[in-house]
């Protein structure tokens, strides 16, 4: 069983955006987005393409600015810290796993994981044995010397899940996560997702898929040019 090392906060606000607004030119990514994610919950975010799915993830992890409204993370309004601020907090409070893994191709697995612990200061070599753990955990401990190119679609994606855990971080953002993958490594990771939530990790999730959503998350958050059209709770698929 994976282990998730935080404070007990179940029930707090984690996440939370008030009003916020993304614009690019003439177009409103995101239209006043007003929404709550508490510790412990799995929030799905469905919509059709362009509704502005990706531009809130971007909002949540601090890799975009709103043109209008705030966002809060774990009490923290991003708006407040400089670009340097943001990549710290980022680093040591949000995991992210992306649809095509971003994994580092010249590093060998472990190093991919334990980079993203070295670059908040700890040192190497504890670093080093963590992300073992971790990969242990999830399955792939002997793959740890194997370079990205060498990995099947599961076996990166379990590398990038095990790197988005290492700062132990208090929201778990996932966009696509098995959107690259076959149905038997996708089933895979939708697995991990659940685990991880089931002990306590925030969750949130942008798909196209309502099986992923179904299966993975109690909340679905939909959206519509740019807008929260919905919010519904969800009974897990098995």
């Amino acid at each position: 069983m994976l282990p998730v090392d935080s404070d007990d906060t179940t029930g707090q606000v984690i996440v939370r955006l008030d009003g916020v607004r993304k614009q690019y030119g003439e177009t409103a990514a995101l239209d006043g987005v007003t929404l709550e994610i508490r510790a412990g919950e799995a929030v799905a975010v469905m919509g059709p393409s362009g509704c502005g799915k990706s531009t809130l993830l971007n909002m949540i992890a601090g890799l975009d600015r709103p043109t209008g409204g705030t966002v809060a993370v774990g009490g923290q309004e991003l708006g407040r810290l400089s670009e340097t601020g943001l990549a710290l907090f980022r680093r040591r409070h949000i995991g992210m796993i992306f649809q095509f893994f971003n994994l580092i191709d010249d590093l060998p697995a472990l190093d991919n994981v334990a980079l993203s612990a070295q670059l908040t200061g700890t040192p190497a070599r504890q670093a080093r044995r963590r992300a073992l753990e971790l990969l242990d955990e999830l399955g792939i401990a002997g793959r740890k010397d194997a370079y990205p190119a060498v990995l099947s679609g599961g076996e990166r994606q379990r590398v990038a899940v095990a790197r988005a855990l290492m700062n132990r971080p208090a929201l778990l953002l996932a966009d696509e996560p098995t959107g690259a993958l076959d149905r038997r490594s996708g089933e895979q990771v939708m697995d991990l997702l659940i685990d991880l939530n089931q002990i306590g990790q925030t969750l949130l999730l942008v798909t196209h898929d309502p099986a992923l959503a179904r299966r993975c998350a109690g909340r679905l958050i939909e959206l519509a040019d740019g807008r929260v059209t919905g919010e519904s709770a969800l009974e897990r698929a098995e």
